[in-house]
């Protein structure tokens, strides 16, 4: 059993089942390269400030790299007596080189060890999927821009509504990620504060240098207030938040591809790469991968919740209670990472049935808007325009027809403002090309946004510059 690196106040040793239960190694070890990462930048402060000697320093940092390596080796135990990773870690500092590993420890406390770790960690963690995220869109850009020219049904209700260029839903979904993006970075500028030197919660009387500190670990800022460093865990709540949002989006997206792909819709096909088969269904093939998307954003909504209901009534300062910030953390970072990971390699190998999207863009009345348009155009009230449009869309249902194939004595009988032109103002494409307002599907308007979006992510480095190709 490992000593207790605070035993000095106890008569008694800890019942075997407090260790289990307040154990928390088993999950926080994976902090063990930020663990010491910031012993390291701590240790080299001491000896800057005199609080130790050079030399002490020096043996110091040169064993946590031993440690850090045996570690990655497999080669240092860890168990449930050592408690955490931080006291595993210095146990195992003063094991290999006695009392001068006790030095270690001096002017910190665990409560901003831990604090320090957690945003070392998210830092890190949200770099990636920053990265992760923008490969999405780069994914989604390029499609959007194969596929130009594909008119899709547009839907509200979930039933046909007006016809759409498929780029322009992609684009949707860009925009979407993008918000994302900037919730992402917004918390990764709020987590890249360094906590280091508030020891428990009430700062250190040694003379050390918290602004050496953290250029050292390359933050931006040195945090405020001490009682706030090690009680803080806002940037992690942020983080599960915006989490949640992108994987609604994700989400989203993930229906509308299993709806897609399906034999009633029959737009797109997933690749057998991103499927599964029945096991009594020779000829299944399951769209598991977004329908887990769709399940694992519960999830990542659970997780949200875990915190906001963890931090909710705790006074200041630390509390044992924050231990339990890091599983339902971690558990977010990897399923978002995972899920972002497979929809960028997902994305690109999609096939797109456009002549099916093509045909069903004019089925159910997709052009009824226009026929009214089409009147207002002519100083009909729209309101009357509309009530007019409904009339010929309700004949047509009777008579088992489509708008346009509605004659033009037809037309005329409903009111004698139409004239030749309908037919070609009712063609699909047109429609299309007619929506030119801002953010409208219009052709010309979906390429501006494809280019804009080319720049954006040219500008935040997500894909090389060789491989953007900006519209002429």
């Amino acid at each position: 059993m490992a000593e207790k690196l605070w035993n000095g106040r106890f008569e008694q040793p800890t019942d075997k089942l407090v260790e289990e239960y307040t154990a928390s190694i088993h999950f926080d070890s994976r902090l063990y390269s930020h663990d010491i990462q910031g012993s390291i930048a701590h240790c080299r402060m001491l000896a800057e400030c005199g609080i130790i000697a050079h030399e002490e320093a020096s043996q110091i940092v040169q064993t946590l790299g031993e440690i850090l390596r045996d570690i990655e080796r497999g080669k240092v135990k860890l168990d449930s007596s050592q408690e955490d990773i931080h006291m595993a870690i210095e146990n195992e500092l003063t094991a290999r080189i006695g009392d001068i590993g006790g030095k270690l420890h001096t002017a910190r406390s665990r409560n901003d060890q831990v604090a320090l770790d957690m945003r070392l960690f998210m830092r890190e963690a949200l770099s990636s999927l920053l990265e992760l995220l923008r490969n999405v869109q780069a994914a989604l850009v390029q499609m959007a821009e194969e596929n130009l020219e594909v008119i899709m049904p547009g839907f509200t209700h979930l039933q046909h509504a007006q016809p759409v260029l498929f780029s322009h839903h992609l684009m949707a979904y860009y925009e979407m990620f993008s918000r994302d993006f900037g919730r992402l970075s917004d918390c990764l500028g709020r987590t890249d504060v360094m906590p280091l030197g508030s020891a428990a919660l009430a700062g250190t009387a040694f003379p050390t240098d918290m602004e050496w500190t953290s250029r050292e670990l390359g933050f931006s800022r040195v945090i405020a207030n001490s009682i706030d460093a090690v009680s803080d865990r806002d940037y992690l709540i942020e983080f599960c938040s915006a989490a949640a949002i992108l994987m609604m989006h994700v989400s989203r997206m993930a229906e509308e591809l299993v709806i897609w792909s399906s034999a009633e819709f029959s737009f797109i096909e997933i690749s057998d790469a991103f499927c599964t088969g029945s096991s009594i269904m020779p000829q299944k093939k399951n769209p598991d991968v977004p329908e887990l998307m769709r399940g694992k954003t519960g999830r990542v909504y659970g997780n949200l919740f875990a915190l906001l209901t963890l931090a909710k009534g705790l006074p200041l300062a630390y509390n044992r209670d924050l231990q339990e910030d890091k599983e339902p953390v971690f558990d977010s970072v990897d399923t978002v990472m995972a899920t972002l990971r497979l929809l960028g390699k997902m994305l690109p190998q999609i096939r797109i049935h456009s002549e099916t999207m093509a045909n069903m863009a004019g089925q159910g009345f997709t052009a009824a808007t226009d026929l009214a348009d089409y009147l207002a155009r002519r100083d009909v009230p729209f309101r009357k325009a509309h009530h007019v449009a409904g009339r010929i869309v309700q004949y047509c249902i009777q008579a088992g027809k489509d708008l346009g194939e509605c004659s033009l004595d037809e037309l005329k009988g409903f009111h004698k403002a139409f004239d030749e032109d309908i037919f070609d103002f009712l063609e699909i494409s047109s429609i299309v090309d007619r929506r030119l307002s801002v953010g409208g599907t219009a052709t010309l308007r979906v390429k501006e946004a494809i280019v804009r979006a080319k720049a954006d992510l040219e500008s935040r480095g997500a894909v090389s510059a060789k491989n953007i190709k900006t519209e002429e």
